[in-house]
């Protein structure tokens, strides 16, 4: 005959079930609001959900539902959900951002162990934000915890090329960002009416910039991946503002005029005192199905000159990360918000993505160099 289920034997399968957007046991968060066991096995549990509206409550109600009904003794579940009060979102709040109730972007902390990567080009059109959401999609399938920020006020694209529709859910004034492919990421995008486009100027978009880094929760990010705007104007000088120590991503194809332009994005870094971490080429050649011959599209030795001209303007080694050949499926991958590296990791465009994404951001991160808040004591 089975045992009756305790109250210590339920809070510990609940401590089991983490909150889909914060990534955090439910019993940590406070979201538990009560257990009641009646007789039979019978297990009622109160959940207070952060906002009313939450995308994710069916999700929560379903895990804590299968994790409560795993307790042995436990012959049904029910679930009832609840909203949190003001208090308790403020309470919340507080807790996720350590007990800092100030603003600040935790990335720019000299603490920080973020890499953040600003992924920019010359101009527009050479698939940066396939690049990005590759790259992005390569770590964190590596084990990485990854976010994206698509800076690209004007031409946002990266929610579609994730397959994200989902809006960002706020508690009190933190933005929790949705999920996808175990990627955190922010856009304009989620914030504006269907396809309407974004009709800001300089002061707005550092503003908008800034909300982005830190009223964010991010959580504890290896990488940030950020999908600039084309060009050197308003944003690319915000990041250098607002994260001094991203290093830059310069995007090109192998035609020569694009090529030039895309050597002026990059060396906005002497101005701004940044690092360029490399150069990639992408659409570098096409091999048609069957055949092993290149075809040089759009010429050849683009993304080398920009290489080379960076380096010689800089007076620092910047080098060619990789070639990523023309494929097709990265484009309709894109379409279809499943990143080629995830649906087909064995093309060459993959492994080529995969190995630039394994330099960048090594391996996944240890205990090494973060702070425990240890303090010796005499004995």
């Amino acid at each position: 005959m089975s045992s009756t289920p305790t109250t210590e034997q339920v809070n510990a399968a609940l401590a089991t079930v983490q909150d889909p957007e914060i990534h955090r046991p439910i019993t940590d968060l406070d979201m538990v609001k009560s257990v009641e066991i009646a007789e039979g096995g019978v297990v009622h549990v109160g959940i207070y959900l952060t906002v009313a509206g939450c995308p994710m409550k069916g999700r929560i109600e379903s895990d804590v539902t299968n994790a409560v009904s795993k307790v042995d003794g436990v012959t049904r579940v029910t679930v009832e959900l609840d909203v949190m009060s003001d208090e308790q979102r403020k309470a919340l709040q507080s807790k996720l951002r350590g007990g800092q109730a100030e603003k600040e972007i935790p990335f720019a902390k000299p603490s920080s162990l973020t890499k953040v990567y600003a992924v920019a080009s010359g101009k527009g059109g050479v698939g940066k934000s396939s690049v990005t959401v590759n790259l992005a999609a390569a770590m964190a399938e590596a084990g990485h915890k990854v976010g994206v920020v698509d800076a690209d006020i004007y031409g946002h694209s990266v929610p579609r090329m994730l397959g994200i529709s989902a809006h960002p859910t706020k508690v009190e004034d933190m933005i929790l960002p949705p999920v996808a492919h175990d990627i955190k990421v922010i856009s304009v995008g989620m914030f504006t009416q269907g396809n309407q486009p974004v009709v800001w100027r300089g002061p707005m978009l550092h503003r908008a910039l800034q909300q982005f880094l830190s009223d964010v929760f991010w959580g504890d990010l290896d990488v940030l991946l950020m999908d600039l705007p084309p060009g050197t104007g308003d944003i690319a000088i915000s990041v250098a503002q607002l994260l001094p120590g991203a290093e830059i991503l310069v995007v090109t194809t192998p035609q020569q005029a694009a090529a030039e332009v895309a050597e002026r994005a990059g060396a906005i870094s002497a101005q701004t005192h940044q690092r360029v971490a490399g150069v990639i080429e992408n659409m570098s050649y096409y091999v048609a199905p069957g055949s092993d011959e290149r075809t040089y599209l759009f010429g050849e030795g683009g993304g080398q000159v920009v290489a080379d001209g960076l380096t010689k303007a800089l007076g620092a080694q910047v080098p060619l990360l990789g070639q990523v050949p023309l494929d097709m499926r990265l484009r309709e991958g894109g379409d279809e918000g499943q990143p080629l590296v995830l649906s087909e990791p064995n093309t060459e465009v993959s492994q080529i993505l995969g190995g630039i994404a394994g330099n960048l951001v090594g391996k996944p991160r240890g205990l090494s160099g973060m702070q425990l808040g240890i303090s010796p004591v005499s004995g």
